[in-house]
């Protein structure tokens, strides 16, 4: 119990710096889906699509190494060396594309149609995030959530108040003030989202800048070597999860027609950040238990532990997940604020399932990280991306983003059963199926009903929600009243 203490202490904080900072940037989402802010849905689904390349080249200029780090640094006796070899790897790898990036962003802009001046911001935001990524990695490793959950925090917060600075006050100085009236350019409102990501990155990048000033300039190519060939499959595997959460969006740009793309993701977009409670529960729990999960690698019976960690994980989500789409319609004008947006409300309930299922993805993912088979969460990754694509590329000009929304789900959940499958053979872990099963179906079975046949009906969606909340209670009595005393 005292394992799983540390877990949740940790993911409690780290959860602050992961769903604080995301719950504050909810206030882009109803800023953006505000009439009159974004001349239109499609303009938002312009916004939309370039976020998606985000996060695809995100993942190829981390290449893997953020998780080859921690692996490294808890399995090696020379843990500066580690910190070193893997911060000046990816220092050389992120000028290099910057360099490049600017050498052909003509041509990148003509390959992906984006406008070439967005294109410009665009490489120097991902050069910048990318430049973070060991030093975040390394404040995790050391057990330093509080500065790691600060310098999050400061991050959005700065990229938020710069969005309400430029989208809605800067217009109104303008017309009163010379100097607000230089810096106004009129119909830039897509340019001064990134201008304000830009400005929040780079002052991320220089309050990590100490870690800089104070690492040994040490590299050792026999470690990156091994630490590569970690990565490799990571960064794989990474690539198969940037097309299976974005890829959608792209598609849908190449796949619909021009006059009615933009729109159709915008719509979608927009509805799916509703999703975005399961994304946040998710994500706040895999940073606390990826450390968790190598740390407690040689202790004494840690199956145990990593088996009541997804029993735990499953609970949470589940009631997550019912009591998201029992009370969607009235989060929904709350989050997305033009009706314009709404006729994607239909996806709601598949997208949350879909996160969920990626969730118990990553917490059943222990078995091949801590055993050095990399190679299956590539293998895994590639074949629900592959799935991704597929459904996509089928399902979209028949029936648009309800398409997408399928394709996902169908891949999060066939990943969530193979590596299952596989753990099995490789790292058996004495996961209590029949409780988790059990909490899956209910949950799952109950949202349908409470959104698709009873939506709107609020004394069938709670009555469904109590009968859920009390079977968990009766399940997990003991334990909670156990970890309530600690």
């Amino acid at each position: 119990m005292s394992a799983l203490k540390s877990l949740f202490k940790q993911t409690f904080i780290y959860g602050l710096a992961t769903v604080l900072p995301r719950m504050l940037s909810f206030l882009l989402v109803p800023l953006y889906t505000t009439e009159g802010v974004l001349s239109s849905v499609a303009e938002y689904g312009e916004v939309s699509v370039i976020f998606s390349y985000f996060v695809l080249f995100n993942v190829i200029l981390a290449y893997g190494m953020e998780t080859a780090f921690f692996r490294f640094f808890n399995k090696e006796d020379d843990k500066n060396s580690v910190t070193s070899t893997a911060a000046i790897s990816l220092l050389l790898t992120s000028i290099g594309f910057f360099v490049l990036g600017f050498l052909f962003k003509n041509q990148i802009s003509n390959l992906i149609t984006i406008d070439v001046k967005y294109i410009k911001l665009v490489i120097w935001i991902l050069l910048f995030d990318a430049l973070v990524i060991i030093p975040f990695a390394w404040l995790r490793a050391n057990e330093k959530p509080m500065r790691y959950a600060v310098i999050k925090i400061f991050n959005v917060v700065v990229n938020i108040g710069l969005n309400l600075f430029f989208l809605l006050a800067l217009k109104g100085l303008a017309s009163n003030n010379a100097l607000f009236e230089s810096i106004y350019i009129p119909n830039f409102e897509i340019n001064y989202i990134f201008i304000a990501n830009l400005i929040a990155s780079g002052m991320t990048l220089l309050l990590m800048f100490p870690f800089y000033a104070k690492i040994k300039y040490k590299f050792d190519n026999g470690l990156w070597k091994n630490m590569i060939k970690y990565a490799t499959p990571v960064l794989i595997a990474g690539i198969a999860f940037s097309i299976n959460e974005t890829f959608d969006r792209i598609l849908l740009d190449y796949l619909l027609p021009e006059n009615i793309a933009k729109t159709e993701i915008g719509m979608y977009s927009a509805c799916y950040k509703l999703a975005l409670f399961m994304t946040l529960f998710a994500t706040a729990y895999r940073l606390g238990i990826e450390p968790f999960f190598f740390s407690h690698a040689k202790a004494e019976n840690p199956q145990k532990n990593y088996a009541r960690i997804l029993e735990f994980f499953v609970a949470i989500g589940s009631i997550i997940l019912l009591a998201v789409v029992v009370f969607a319609d009235i989060l929904k004008p709350i989050i997305v604020r033009s009706e314009d947006y709404w006729e994607a409300m239909w996806i709601v309930p598949i997208i949350l399932i879909a996160n969920f299922c990626l969730g118990i993805y990553h917490n059943l993912s222990v078995w091949y990280k801590i055993t050095d088979r990399t190679k299956f969460g590539a293998y895994i990754s590639v074949f629900g991306a592959l799935l991704t694509l597929g459904l996509n590329i089928w399902l979209i000009p028949i029936i648009s983003y309800k398409g997408s929304a399928i394709a996902t789900l169908a891949a999060y959940a066939s990943m969530m059963l193979l590596s299952y499958y596989f753990g099995r053979k490789y790292y058996p872990i004495p996961y209590n199926v029949k409780k988790i099963g059990l909490y899956l179906l209910v949950s799952v079975v109950f949202s349908i009903l409470a959104f698709y046949q009873y939506r709107g009906n609020y004394v069938v969606g709670i009555a469904m929600l109590i009968v859920f909340l009390s079977l968990v209670y009766l399940s997990e009595k003991k334990q909670i009243k156990e970890l309530l005393k600690r």
